[in-house]
């Protein structure tokens, strides 16, 4: 058994039977064949996995690198390979004066989860700038590639978290970014950045989210727990009655998104422990391992207690952003033993 603790940022205490690294395609094939049609799944850097037991399969480590640029008289296109760091992609981005990417500075990862949760921040969302995504198929090995279009993407969501969910392993994504650079500002604190460089917004998001949000390698955790809740129009209109600073932004024409992070706060919850892990006193919507010493049942608990203190209080239900494994692979927030975790 190899531990987990230092392959996802939560750090929980718990093991995984088998583990592989795949530094190619070539690897990826060979491992898959040793596996024998076994249990498996794949993680990036494990900043959006959460191990909440010991699994019994083969965790398999994407180490897939690698960009390359190409450009025309409108467009950088720029292919980047899935176990790229995200953050230091944003960085090459500025670098190589390619903008866009800035308000999703310092959000953890690799480039191949990118797509899969449709990252965003600050009033971007990742899909804006993906061209298409080359992925193996893990049933025939061949090789596909999925436009904008097809990946369904949504809220932090998309294809590769329904249809293909475990059934591919993706292996590049390509961007597209305009060369006629527009910024986007409409979220605080960007709102007050008097006409910025993209390199001034990757630089204020970074000190907002260095002063707010935990250094996994400090403090373990997984950056945002829940996801911002949906809301209908009427909703969000009873809420403001009775909430009148309650953050809220349009989502589409019959919806807004809330803030969960001030749901959390708001019902008492801000810096409430519960053994070993807590709720971040500087960000409600961050969980994390306090101790350094925590366990599946104990974050599964706490998670448990935030959501109904949540529902309780203002009638939403928060739906969690991370990905939870366990024994025998990915399992949903709603599958977990309520006889445990109530």
């Amino acid at each position: 058994m190899f531990s987990t603790k230092p392959l996802h940022s939560f750090h929980l205490s718990s093991s995984v039977k088998h583990l592989a690294e795949i530094n190619s395609i070539t690897d990826l094939n060979q491992v898959l064949e040793l596996t024998n049609n076994g249990e498996f799944i794949v993680i990036g850097e494990g900043s959006n996995t959460i191990f909440i037991d010991d699994y019994m399969g083969t965790l398999i480590l994407n180490k897939l690198v690698g960009i390359v640029l190409t450009e025309n008289d409108d467009f950088y296109q720029v292919s980047v390979g899935s176990g790229n760091n995200w953050n230091e992609f944003v960085l090459w981005c500025l670098s190589n004066n390619i903008n866009g990417l800035e308000n999703l500075a310092l959000i953890p990862g690799t480039v191949g989860a990118c797509p899969i949760q449709n990252i965003g921040a600050y009033g971007v969302e990742v899909k804006k700038f993906i061209d298409s995504v080359e992925y193996v198929d893990l049933s025939t090995g061949e090789v596909s590639v999925l436009d904008n279009k097809s990946c369904n993407f949504g809220y932090r969501d998309s294809i590769f978290k329904h249809k293909l969910k475990g059934n591919v392993f993706i292996t590049k994504v390509n961007f597209s970014f305009a060369k006629i650079w527009q910024p986007e500002l409409a979220y605080a604190p960007l709102n007050s950045l008097q006409s910025p460089t993209a390199k001034e917004i990757y630089d204020k998001v970074c000190e907002v989210r260095t002063l707010k949000l935990p250094d996994p390698k400090l403090i373990g955790n997984a950056g945002s727990f829940f996801k911002n809740p949906i809301v209908s129009n009427d909703k969000a209109e009873q809420l403001v009655d009775e909430y009148a600073n309650i953050p809220n932004y349009e989502y589409n024409k019959n919806s807004k998104k809330i803030a969960a992070g001030w749901l959390i706060e708001q019902a008492g919850l801000k810096g409430f422990s519960l053994g070993n892990v807590a709720v971040h006193d500087m960000q409600a919507l961050v969980l994390t391992n306090k101790t350094g010493d925590a366990n599946g049942s104990e974050l599964i608990e706490l998670a448990s207690h935030v959501m109904m203190k949540v529902y309780d209080k203002f009638g939403i239900t928060l739906e969690p952003e991370v990905r939870f494994v366990g024994k025998h692979g990915e399992v949903k927030f709603s599958e977990i033993d309520q006889n445990v975790y109530g």
